[in-house]
């Protein structure tokens, strides 16, 4: 059996205003190599604060959290800021392009920033993955000149511009209609079936978390389906 890519054990996060309020409760599961699983349960289950520890952008929790093969609570911000960089791929609900780059600028960026590859390896990347998303002919647009579902698109590219581990998703519907939605989706699908992509997805969008390969469900700090 292959390690998981990712493992939460006891995973706690409280609030203190003004008193001490636990909002995860022991939160325990793993995600394996090529799952594309999704998070779902209402608003204000704890389903984002779950994605922003698991994702390392929040170290303020008790338990301990894994991403291939390292224990994260241990290091350093500078080692998780490279973590997230190398190992963990970001699509947010909002695309968070940079207007005045092109397209193919704003799939570099993470890459630019690892500094392993020189720019023209990572220029030669950067288009592959446009390939694959079927929006190689946007690489030199400048990125305010597209459309909702185009910018999506290209936040699905920058964030795996690194090869990560695992890709994780932050509502990535939430902010596209019907059409666009379902583009999105068969991106997300696409990845997970023809390049075995891990992907970690919450989601408030039924018919894409039925999609998925596995789903999460929380409710009030707790996972009661996985």
């Amino acid at each position: 059996m292959a390690e998981p890519i990712l493992v939460a054990k006891d995973i706690r996060k409280s609030f203190t205003d003004p008193v001490e309020v636990e909002i995860l409760h022991g939160i325990n599961f793993s995600v394996q190599k090529g799952e594309f699983a999704s998070i779902i349960g209402k608003s204000g289950c704890g389903k984002s604060t779950l994605l922003y520890i698991l994702s390392t952008m929040d170290t303020d929790y008790k338990g301990e959290l894994w991403i291939d093969g390292e224990e994260m609570s241990k290091k350093s911000e500078k080692e998780l800021a490279r973590v997230r960089n190398k190992k963990i791929g970001f699509v947010f609900q909002f695309h968070y392009l940079l207007n005045e780059f092109s397209v193919l600028k704003n799939v570099m960026l993470p890459a630019l920033k690892l500094n392993e590859l020189s720019e023209e390896e990572i220029k030669e990347n950067a288009l592959k993955k446009l390939e694959v998303l079927g929006i190689r002919n946007l690489a030199d647009k400048p990125a305010n000149q597209l459309s909702g579902g185009q910018k999506q698109r290209v936040a699905i590219a920058r964030s795996l511009i690194n090869n990560p581990a695992i890709i994780m998703a932050d509502e990535p519907t939430g902010n596209l209609d019907t059409a666009n939605s379902r583009i999105v989706y068969e991106t997300f699908k696409e990845l997970s079936e023809l390049f075995q992509q891990t992907l970690l997805v919450v989601t408030h969008d039924p018919s894409f978390a039925e999609g998925t390969t596995r789903i999460i469900e929380m409710e009030d700090g707790n996972i009661i389906r996985h």
